[in-house]
């Protein structure tokens, strides 16, 4: 597997980081899985790929309604840790390492393929996406999930970029909602649903835990978050509670359809 820098920094983070993402992580509440699978409404026992699954939450739950779960991710301990989840909840899936950007299965493979809170770490997102429409069965369906600022901040958009680059190394890039609309329209797949909506975010402290942040970036980003832009602010809900840095990140959900 010949990976390009980006996706190096990412295997190599969440390898190293991947205990940090199983129960208590705040991505095991699948709510808003839940609620795009009813918008989508995909065939009863679906083939559905998983791409950057991480500890498996959002393919596990697929897994749970009947769906035939393929679980991908770059990193091998994120796989195997999905991998004993599954195992341990009686659930059947089949795991593949690979990146997002090449996907290594036949064209008109899936009905469902779906990324959850992980696309801002892909190196090209259009390559992504051209390879999700590739796998993609006629009808079938891709969801998105994933932080995003929306269009027109640019100015709060490269805060958060910033924010997130020294947070976490690996970070490469949150995509706009009309930039991901642009990439899915382009490769044949018509968006039928889109919402962002504020998503609370744990104490920033924890946030450093999980992405192992270095003390050097965790006071830059400190002072980030104390001298942030009033677009910023306002847009992300920055403020204080208990004396915990607590903001509202802003959450994409896409899904698109194959013509």
């Amino acid at each position: 597997m010949k990976l390009d820098e980006v996706q190096k920094a990412a295997q190599e983070q969440f390898a190293r980081q991947s205990h940090r993402y199983g129960r208590g992580h705040v991505l095991e509440n699948v709510d808003d899985v839940r609620r795009a699978i009813e918008t989508i409404q995909p065939p009863s026992s679906a083939k559905v790929l998983d791409v950057a699954t991480g500890a498996g939450h959002t393919g596990l739950f697929l897994a749970s309604l009947g769906h035939n779960v393929t679980l991908a991710d770059i990193a091998l301990p994120m796989l195997e840790r999905a991998a004993r989840t599954a195992a341990e909840r009686g659930l059947t899936v089949q795991t593949r390492q690979h990146s997002a950007e090449q996907l290594p299965y036949p064209d008109a493979t899936f009905d469902l393929v779906t990324c959850r809170v992980a696309a801002h770490h892909f190196s090209s997102p259009s390559d992504f996406v051209r390879e999700t429409a590739r796998v993609l069965n006629r009808g079938g369906w891709f969801l998105l999930i994933d932080g995003t600022v929306e269009d027109g901040q640019p100015e709060a958009e490269a805060w958060a970029h910033e924010v997130e680059k020294l947070r976490d190394p690996s970070h490469n890039r949150l995509l706009a909602p009309g930039a991901w609309s642009k990439l899915c329209q382009a490769t044949g797949l018509t968006v039928r649903h889109l919402d962002i909506s504020p998503f609370k975010q744990p104490d920033l402290n924890w946030y450093f835990e999980a992405a192992a942040t270095s003390p050097e970036n965790r006071r830059k980003v400190l002072d980030l978050v104390a001298n942030a832009p009033e677009s910023a602010r306002k847009l992300f809900h920055l403020g204080q509670e208990d004396g915990k840095i607590v903001w509202w990140w802003q959450r994409l959900t896409l899904a698109s359809q194959k013509q």
